[in-house]
C-alpha cells in the first residue's frame, strides 16, 4: 500500500523545493500554510509608518529676500563696481599711468556710493523681507540709483566729472559720427566775430608805443605779427593748449609794455595739460577781457593769474583777475563784458559739446573764469 502523503502531493510538484531543517519558528513548521498552498489571493502590501511616528505635513519654504548683509554679497558688489570703473576709465586714458590715476580718482567717488547703498539696504533688511521679491529688487535698484548720483556728486565736486557720464558718452558717439554743416558755419561766424575786435585792440596798443619807445615797439610788433598770423589762420583748425598759452604770453608781453607795473601776471602752467585741444583764439580773449576790465579801470592796476592743470581725463583752465574795489562793489558787469564770455562759451560747446564746461563770475574781489575740457 502506498503512503498517503505521497498520494496527496500534487502532480508535477518538486519535493526538493521544500525547505529542509525548518525550525519551529518557521510558518511551515508552525502549521501555517504558505501563500499559494491553498489561497489564491495576494495579501495587501504593508504600509510602513513615516519616520518619527505619525505622518506630518511638509514645512513651508521661507520667502526669498534681497539680502545685502552677507559678506559674499558685499564682496561681489564691490568687485563688480571696481570692474566697471576699471573698464570705463580704460577707454578715456592715454597711458597705463593715466589709467591708474583716473581709476583711483573715480574709485574715490564710486566706493562711498557703493558702501552707502550696501548700508542702506542692510538697514531695511527686516521690513523688506515681508515684501514680494520683485518689490525688494525694485527698492534695491532705486536706492542704488540714488547712491550712484551721490557718487557722481562727489566726482563733480572734485572736478573729475563735468557732466553726466552717460550723456557725455552719447554726445561723443553722435559727434564722432557726423559733423553738421550748421555747426561748422556757426563756428566760423563766431571766429570772424572775434578777429576784428582782437586785432583792433592789439594794434592800438602797438601804435601807442611806436613814437615813445621804438625798441620796445619793435619787440611788440614782432609779437603782433605772430598774433596776426594766428588770427588769420584757418578758423576750423583746433590748436593745443600749449599753443594758446604761447599766444596769450605774446599778447600779455604787448600789454606789459603798455601798462608797465600796473599789470602783474602770474603763470601756473601744468605741462601735462598742454596737449589738450581747444578752439583757436580761445584763451587770448579771456586774457584780453581780464586786462580790459581789471587793469584799465584801476589806477593801481590789477593782478592776473593764468593756471592750467590736468586732473585725470580733464584739463582745467583758470583765468583770474583782481577787480577795482569801488567800481565793482555794487555795479553790474560793464557792457560788452558778457559778450566775449558768451562767445567763448559757444565756441567751446561747438567743439567739445557736453564734455566741456564753462563757468564765470565774481568771487569776492576777483573775477574768475574756469574752463574744463577733455585732456
Amino acid at each position: 500500500m502506498r503512503n498517503p502523503s505521497i498520494l496527496s502531493t500534487p502532480p508535477g510538484s518538486d519535493r526538493s523545493a521544500r525547505p529542509t531543517g525548518a525550525t519551529a519558528s518557521s510558518p511551515v513548521a508552525a502549521g501555517a500554510a504558505p501563500w499559494g498552498a491553498g489561497d489564491t489571493t495576494m495579501p495587501a502590501p504593508l504600509e510602513l509608518p513615516a519616520a518619527g511616528g505619525a505622518s506630518s505635513p511638509a514645512p513651508a519654504r521661507a520667502r526669498p529676500r534681497f539680502d545685502a548683509c552677507r559678506i559674499g554679497v558685499v564682496l561681489r558688489t564691490v568687485l563688480a563696481v571696481e570692474a566697471a570703473v576699471g573698464l570705463a576709465t580704460l577707454f578715456v586714458s592715454a597711458s597705463p599711468a593715466d589709467w591708474l590715476t583716473l581709476a583711483a580718482t573715480v574709485t574715490g567717488g564710486a566706493l562711498p556710493g557703493t558702501l552707502l547703498w550696501l548700508v542702506a539696504i542692510c538697514a531695511v533688511k527686516k521690513p523688506m523681507a515681508r515684501w514680494p521679491l520683485q518689490v525688494q529688487y525694485a527698492v534695491g535698484a532705486t536706492v542704488g540709483a540714488l547712491a550712484g548720483l551721490y557718487g557722481c556728486g562727489l566726482l563733480r565736486l572734485t572736478g573729475v566729472m563735468v557732466a553726466a557720464p552717460w550723456l557725455a558718452s552719447g554726445l561723443t558717439v553722435r559727434a564722432s559720427g557726423e559733423t553738421p554743416a550748421a555747426t561748422t558755419a556757426r563756428l566760423e561766424e563766431l571766429q570772424q566775430r572775434i578777429r576784428p575786435h582782437f586785432l583792433f585792440n592789439t594794434l592800438n596798443s602797438a601804435i601807442a608805443l611806436v613814437r615813445e619807445e621804438p625798441a620796445k615797439a619793435e619787440a611788440m610788433l614782432e609779437d603782433l605779427s605772430e598774433l596776426f598770423r594766428s588770427a588769420l589762420a584757418d578758423p576750423d583748425e583746433s590748436v593745443t593748449l600749449g599753443d594758446e598759452i604761447a599766444l596769450a604770453q605774446r599778447y600779455l608781453a604787448i600789454e606789459q609794455i603798455r601798462f608797465g607795473e600796473r599789470l602783474r601776471v602770474r603763470w601756473a602752467i601744468d605741462p601735462a595739460a598742454n596737449d589738450a585741444r581747444l578752439p583757436k583764439l580761445l584763451l587770448q580773449p579771456l586774457v584780453e577781457n581780464a586786462v580790459k576790465h581789471g587793469v584799465e579801470p584801476s589806477p593801481q592796476g590789477a593782478k592776473l593769474r593764468i593756471r592750467t592743470e590736468r586732473r585725470g581725463s580733464k584739463v582745467v583752465i583758470e583765468v583770474v583777475n583782481s577787480l577795482p574795489p569801488l567800481l565793482w562793489a555794487d555795479q553790474p558787469l560793464p557792457r560788452g563784458h558778457g559778450i566775449a564770455l558768451a562767445n567763448v562759451r559757444d565756441r567751446l560747446r561747438l567743439l567739445h559739446d557736453m564734455q566741456a564746461s564753462f563757468r564765470a563770475g565774481v568771487d569776492q574781489d576777483h573775477y574768475r573764469v574756469r574752463i574744463d575740457i577733455p585732456a
